[in-house]
């Protein structure tokens, strides 16, 4: 047991919240409720955030853009060190899935709120997920669990033995970046270039891979919690299928239309991955789902945005689950006491023009947000809060939890009714109308269903 907890982290009083926005108010939230301090950082365009005002400690570790601040490794390890923190949270995006930083803050004596360096570089790596996936019996879109050859001869046959069309990605990609489809053979070599090119200049390593592309599927998460004890349990599932450009827009849990004995086998199949990596702390696998089949595509080894639906839904607080792991607390929880009723959805607030999606900064004079049963805001803005041009556009998350999804959904509609944000433009007119698409209320939606929808609306 006490190999386990060496491995497991440090129990620590204090937190840093590498991270900021949304996320940063949420974390901070949890560690309260824990008991713990935090400390809150921040860039020179974020000094007035409103968690510095909340925080135990409020620190400007460097200059607006992220280069200089939040992804700033040494600033982040100095303010930690000088602070006595004893644990750092890097939420999502930033240095979340850093598997260097996480080393980094390990070896410094310092708890990282995640998984082990190692799990993050094992899952970080598609191809290297791919076969740790497929070792744990864990389905996988079709295609070789190597990287692509450079003779373009062999690169062929692969090609063909997968069957056309087929998507190249990028080995070390994530965000929606990295990655072709190729309809047919003709387009094959110009598309692997164009990909390996823009591999190496975004992730370092212009190692690329190659699967079938599916072409109307459905994009299902399941949600994974872990210690350094062999425990491991599965949260339910979630739909994020509402997407543009790769980014989600709407997500809600459970996944519509999926029984609990076609998800099951699947769940249970994660658990034991996560078990045999070694994995701790929370985790997503995540899906294509076509025609009754599930395909395992990555693994976020963080906290995610979406998080939220499925802490609705199970009743679990995902992010203190995961700061009490870090301090080498066995869960409490076992697969046999998760039990997720109703339904929840999540819309994404943007600072975006509702048409263009162009990023809106500028300060937010009028503020109204929903209030009631079932409704959650995440969020950290105010009225005179200004949205800096430096950040991804996210201002708020919108969550509703309700018996039903039909139920749900109504309630989503009226809290965005309700919602009222002015001195920006916001993707809420979006957002509210979206909801009222027929498609989407029957659940009759994949991956691309967004961006045809929206194209449809512009001919119209």
């Amino acid at each position: 047991m006490a190999e386990a907890f060496d491995k497991a982290g440090r129990r620590f009083d204090t937190v840093l919240i590498a991270n900021r926005g949304e996320i940063a108010a949420r974390i901070q939230r949890a560690c309260r409720e824990l008991g713990l301090k935090t400390v809150a950082i921040c860039s020179e365009a974020d000094r007035r955030a409103p968690y510095g005002k909340t925080a135990d400690t409020f620190l400007c570790i460097g200059p607006s853009n992220a280069a200089g601040s939040y992804l700033n490794q040494n600033a982040i390890l100095l303010a930690a060190q000088l602070t006595g923190a004893g644990a750092i949270h890097p939420g999502y995006g930033f240095l979340s899935e850093n598997a260097a930083f996480s080393e980094a803050v390990e070896r410094a004596g310092i708890a990282f709120i995640g998984p082990e360096a190692s799990s993050i570089a094992t899952m970080g790596d598609k191809i290297s997920a791919k076969r740790a996936m497929i070792l744990a019996g864990v389905p996988c879109v079709p295609g070789p669990d190597t990287s692509l050859p450079d003779d373009p001869a062999s690169v062929e046959r692969i090609a063909e033995e997968i069957g056309y069309p087929v998507i190249i990605k990028a080995a070390g990609g994530g965000g929606g970046r990295g990655m072709r489809v190729v309809l047919e053979a003709g387009e094959l070599h110009e598309a692997v270039a164009l990909t390996s090119e823009e591999a190496r200049q975004a992730f370092g390593s212009p190692a690329l891979y190659m699967e079938k592309f599916l072409q109307h599927p459905r994009h299902i998460e399941i949600q994974v919690l872990c210690d350094a004890y062999g425990n491991a349990v599965w949260l339910g599932h979630r739909d994020c299928s509402m997407q543009r450009r790769h980014q989600k827009v709407v997500e809600e849990a459970p996944a519509p239309g999926i029984s609990s004995e076609t998800i099951k086998p699947v769940g249970m199949a994660c658990v034991q991955a996560c078990r045999q990596i070694g994995y701790r702390g929370v985790g997503t696998f995540e899906f294509l789902y076509e025609n009754g089949a599930f395909y395992f595509i990555e693994m976020n080894t963080r906290l995610q945005v979406e998080h939220p639906v499925t802490e609705m839904t199970s009743g679990i607080d995902i992010v203190q689950a995961q700061i009490m792991v870090a301090q080498g607390f066995p869960l409490e929880i076992r697969q046999d006491d998760v039990a997720c009723t109703g339904h929840s959805f999540e819309c994404r607030i943007n600072a975006e023009d509702p048409e263009s999606f162009l990023p809106s900064a500028g300060t937010i004079s009028e503020l109204i947000l929903p209030e009631g049963p079932g409704i959650r805001v995440d969020t950290h803005i105010h009225a005179g809060y200004r949205v800096s041009p430096y950040y991804d556009s996210l201002i708020a998350k919108l969550i509703v939890h309700a018996p039903t999804r039909a139920e749900a959904m109504a309630k989503m509609r009226e809290a965005l009714a309700a919602t009222r944000i002015e001195g920006i433009s916001t993707n809420l007119p979006l957002l509210r109308t979206l909801l009222e698409d027929e498609g989407f209320a029957r659940g009759e939606t994949d991956i691309h269903y967004l961006e045809q929808w929206l194209r449809q609306r512009r001919a119209a």
